[in-house]
């Protein structure tokens, strides 16, 4: 299987990109496709963790405004995990790292890898490398406002039972794609990570 890239253009370059790919790959059958045209949402990639607190079986959720929801049915303001975009020469792990403390005040430790997954490869080339990382949620202030003020975040610190958050999960409170992973994966995996975190 093979593809060939016919042409490219740049229709707009601002804080994202959006390119425009002349495109043709082979089909199953061998034969080549004949050429078509796809618009790719190209903003760099991220990395993603749910803080967690094997001592209070505790996650650690952000609260923040997302234009990108405006017309979703629960409205724009999000329950989300700690993420951010991965800046040249860093790495997802040094990235989550700044993010906790930008984001929601939290120094993150052991960090387990979860998944590396295309958000929407059918318009977008974003990745995001995903993590569940240890907390001490007694160090951390339910409710507190953080964020990059220089990016206009505003962002609002949540602490709750994972129970809870798996409540909201279910009741599609949370729609976030990497928060709807991560717990659903901390669901399934909490008494192990709870059994690794408290020997250490």
């Amino acid at each position: 299987m093979d593809f060939d890239i016919l042409d490219k253009t740049i229709c707009y370059q601002g804080f994202f990109r959006l390119e425009q790919y002349q495109l043709r790959h082979h089909k199953f059958n061998g034969e080549w496709s004949r050429p078509f045209t796809r618009e790719l949402f190209e903003r760099g990639h991220a990395a993603a963790v749910l803080p967690y607190d094997p001592q209070t079986d505790e996650v650690l959720l952000i609260e923040q405004f997302r234009a990108g929801a405006m017309s979703a049915p629960g409205g724009p303001w999000l329950l989300e995990i700690v993420a951010g975009v991965i800046e040249t020469g860093e790495t997802p792990e040094q990235v989550v790292a700044r993010e906790s403390i930008e984001e929601a005040s939290c120094q993150i430790s052991n960090l387990i890898p979860l998944y590396d997954y295309l958000v929407s490869p059918g318009g977008t080339t974003e990745r995001i490398i995903l993590f569940c990382g240890r907390v001490d949620m007694q160090t951390i202030e339910a409710g507190a406002i953080h964020g990059n003020h220089g990016e206009d975040e505003d962002i609002k610190v949540h602490i709750m039972p994972l129970n809870d958050a798996i409540k909201l999960l279910s009741s599609g409170r949370i729609n976030s794609a990497s928060a709807i992973i991560a717990l659903q994966w901390l669901a399934l995996n909490c008494d192990s990570v709870r059994q690794r975190w408290l020997r250490e």
